[in-house]
């Protein structure tokens, strides 16, 4: 079978290509978002107390790319996406992360915390309003916005802990 010029060219981009991602090299890209109304939007504001008492502004936190976590004890892919949470948040000290627990006691998301060894804010949103706002429909959700406060990434339930952690990487790295 005899390739034309072009076919040759696509033939070795790709397989430069399929090296360049087994072998590490180059860019770490993140996968498509999840649909989600907010997305290329502001990131919807909110002020609250977390669990230590101490007071989280989203308003305050522009000029960061913030992770807002969406998150609950009853939600089993929440257990495997919190480490790769927490993770980040000790690899990215210029990222703000704020984790928003939706179980129904204060107590349920204190255990959560302490269970997943949580280091940044944790708001529990009583009575869901948090996740109203976000118009959170499934856990987890994650959503992160880019240093002038625009949803630029919405994880959902069929993200991975890699999507996750290359969506931060990719809009941290742009700004």
């Amino acid at each position: 079978m005899k390739l034309t010029a072009r076919a040759r060219a696509l033939a070795v981009m790709g397989l430069v290509a399929a090296a360049a991602s087994v072998t590490g090299c180059g860019h770490a890209h993140a996968p498509p978002s999840a649909p989600h109304a907010h997305l290329q939007g502001k990131l919807p504001d909110f002020a609250r107390t977390d669990l230590s008492g101490a007071r989280v502004d989203t308003a305050k936190l522009r000029g960061r790319v913030v992770v807002v976590k969406f998150f609950a004890k009853y939600c089993e892919p929440c257990k495997r996406t919190l480490p790769a949470i927490e993770a980040a948040h000790e690899a990215h000290a210029d990222v703000a992360f704020v984790g928003i627990d939706e179980d129904e006691s204060e107590a349920d998301a204190r255990e959560m915390a302490s269970t997943y060894g949580l280091t940044f804010a944790i708001v529990h949103d009583t009575s869901n309003v948090l996740s109203g706002l976000y118009r959170v429909r499934e856990l987890p959700a994650t959503f992160i916005a880019d240093r002038e406060g625009i949803v630029r990434w919405v994880g959902g339930r069929m993200h991975t802990e890699n999507d996750v952690r290359a969506a931060i990487e990719e809009i941290a790295g742009k700004n």
